[in-house]
This record gives C-alpha cells, sequence and structure tokens, in this order.
C-alpha cells in the first residue's frame, strides 16, 4: 500500500475515501457516454462510488437523452 492511501487511526474514514457527488457522477456518466473518461476519475468511481447509484442515473440519463432526441426528431419531421 502506498504511503498515499494509508490514514492515521484517529482520521475517519470517510475523509480520505469521499464518494463521487452528484455532479460528479453526472459528470463522469456523460463521458461515458462519448467514451471519454480521466483515469483519474474512473479509479474514484470504481473506488468510492456505488455501483447502483451510478446504474439508475445512467439509466434515467439514456431515458432523457432518447426522449430528447425522439422529441427533436419528432418536431423536424411535422
Amino acid at each position: 500500500m502506498s504511503p498515499s492511501n494509508t490514514r492515521s487511526p484517529s482520521e475517519p474514514a470517510d475523509q480520505t475515501a469521499k464518494a463521487p457527488s452528484f455532479l460528479q457522477m453526472i459528470g463522469s456518466i456523460l463521458a461515458s457516454f462519448f467514451g471519454v473518461q480521466s483515469a483519474k476519475n474512473r479509479e474514484r468511481d470504481f473506488a468510492h462510488g456505488k455501483a447502483r447509484t451510478f446504474l439508475m442515473v445512467g439509466i434515467l440519463m439514456t431515458i432523457v437523452w432518447y426522449g430528447t432526441i425522439s422529441l427533436v426528431v419528432h418536431f423536424v419531421l411535422d
């Protein structure tokens, strides 16, 4: 284990391992839509993020994305 990953016994675990914020999750999911993600953010997401949360937000964003595309196509073809 590298020294940067160690913490003192008096330091709470949530100080060293913070879960990504909601905006960081949205940014990560948007990056995954386009296939670009920095290694640092990917490591943060896999180390501290919860898969269930990423899946739910990702599914919701996919539905919104396809709904938006559908509406745009519908209005353009009218």
